[in-house]
């Protein structure tokens, strides 16, 4: 389905997520005449959400959002986990709006998550039980899966990687919501309309400094996916963060060679300064005598008493 291009949504009163929360709220409550009316916000949609791959959810949406599903691009990972600004599910939510004309995002998470309650010694676990040694996993498990200890927290810093991302439109609003999968009930955590005009800008912009091309080049190439199917990206799992820890790599073990070129000089210049000193050392200052050991005097010879005359046995001659 074709749209004309967005307006400005702060015009729009009431606003797409305003009269779905409204909507959905008054049939939680038993409201039979509680719905929303897509035609009025033809130019809000589609509306890409980024959910969780739990089964529970395929009874709830677009159902819950009051949405058609040719209005409705779900995307979908384990635990709806974005790890930065330029992950593979970053890339699918910019294909999304880029190609499939996605123009409002949602990040909706749920409760009783089983990402959210599995710990880290739990996953190691599970992991060995499938034949998955821990040497074989990268240093920082937490960090490469992405898991989490809360589930509104998880949405919250979703929707801030969407908004600070430099491949993600400026002017599309990215909204975090928690679903109650006891009644099908929505929490809106992430007003995307309020946090619009205090978006982040991403590093650099306002700077002058240019943003790093290495990690954006390292992505690889895109394929198109269907409006509203569950695609996974095509890179393997950690493949573009691998491409991108290699290139970051690159940079740093770049940017030491260019200091040790710039040090090599000074240390040189250093080193010849120290051998200059060392000859002026030499030649001009006073040498210390050499110190030669001395012998001490040896006592004087005594000299020897005569020896008395040796006493020769004398005859004794009798006169008769």
């Amino acid at each position: 389905m074709e749209y004309p291009a967005a307006p400005n949504t702060d015009a729009m009163n009431p606003r797409l997520f305003e009269s779905i929360m409204d909507a959905n709220h008054r049939a939680v409550a038993g409201d039979a005449s509680a719905g929303l009316h897509p035609a009025e916000f033809a130019d809000s949609l589609p509306v890409i959400a980024l959910t969780c791959i739990d089964p529970r959810l395929n009874a709830y949406f677009p159902n819950a959002l009051g949405l058609p599903a040719e209005d409705f691009i779900w995307l979908r990972n384990a635990g709806n986990i974005i790890t930065s600004t330029l992950s593979s599910t970053m890339r699918s939510l910019a294909l999304a709006c880029a190609v499939k004309g996605g123009r409002e995002i949602a990040v909706i998470g749920h409760g009783d998550c089983q990402i959210c309650k599995t710990t880290t010694m739990g996953l190691l676990e599970k992991l060995k039980a499938l034949g998955i040694e821990r040497s074989r996993l990268p240093e920082n498990i937490n960090e490469f899966f992405g898991t989490f200890g809360s589930e509104r927290q998880n949405v919250i810093k979703a929707c801030d990687l969407i908004r600070n991302s430099p491949i993600i439109g400026p002017k599309i609003p990215v909204h975090g919501l928690l679903l109650n999968l006891e009644n099908g009930k929505l929490e809106w955590l992430v007003n995307g309309y309020q946090t619009l005009p205090n978006q982040v800008s991403p590093v650099g912009a306002e700077s002058g400094m240019p943003l790093a091309a290495g990690p954006m080049e390292s992505l690889g190439g895109f394929k198109d996916f269907t409006m509203g199917e569950m695609k996974f990206p095509e890179t393997k799992i950690g493949e573009a963060a691998a491409r991108s820890g290699d290139v970051m790599r690159q940079e740093a073990a770049k940017l030491g060679a260019e200091i040790g070129q710039q040090i090599a000089p000074v240390v040189e210049s250093a080193h010849q300064v120290a051998a200059q000193v060392e000859q002026l050392a030499e030649k001009n200052w006073p040498h210390p005598p050499p110190m030669r050991a001395r012998l001490a005097p040896l006592p004087p010879l005594r000299k020897k008493n005569p020896l008395p005359p040796p006493i020769r046995p004398r005859a004794d001659l009798r006169r008769k």
